[in-house]
């Protein structure tokens, strides 16, 4: 299996607990909202992975990594065996996203306004761990 990570930083808003989400630039889910992740490049400890993977995708810088869960399906992603670690990750709350890697689009949303099929694979089940 290959090793994946995402990074869940949220805030309070105004109304309600928005995340940090990226749109998917490809396939698989293609346009999806996701987590900023992706996968742990050989020799990298996954903490400075997910942290690297925020950056990447979202422009946004964040610390102090903590579990939060880990999703391994043999059937999660339809292009190979996907085990992917779920970080919470501290970030300043005011950061505004800016898209860049494989994501076309991030910005804060609201956890209660999002619907599993506008979200990628199953992040809508960690998303709903969230919501609890």
């Amino acid at each position: 299996p290959a090793i994946a990570v995402d990074a869940i930083a949220l805030r309070e808003g105004t109304g309600g607990v928005d995340a940090l989400l990226i749109r998917r630039g490809s396939p698989p889910w293609q346009g999806m909202w996701a987590f900023p992740g992706g996968f742990v490049d050989m020799g990298e400890d996954p903490e400075a992975a997910v942290l690297r993977e925020l950056l990447e995708e979202a422009g946004v810088s964040g610390s102090e990594p903590e579990l939060f869960s880990v999703r391994g399906s043999p059937g999660r992603d339809p292009r190979k065996h996907v085990i992917s670690i779920f970080y919470l990750v501290q970030v300043d709350a005011s950061s505004v996203p800016e898209a860049g890697d494989d994501a076309s689009h991030a910005e804060w949303v609201k956890l209660d306004v999002l619907k599993a099929e506008d979200v990628a694979g199953d992040h809508i089940s960690v998303i709903d761990q969230l919501r609890k």
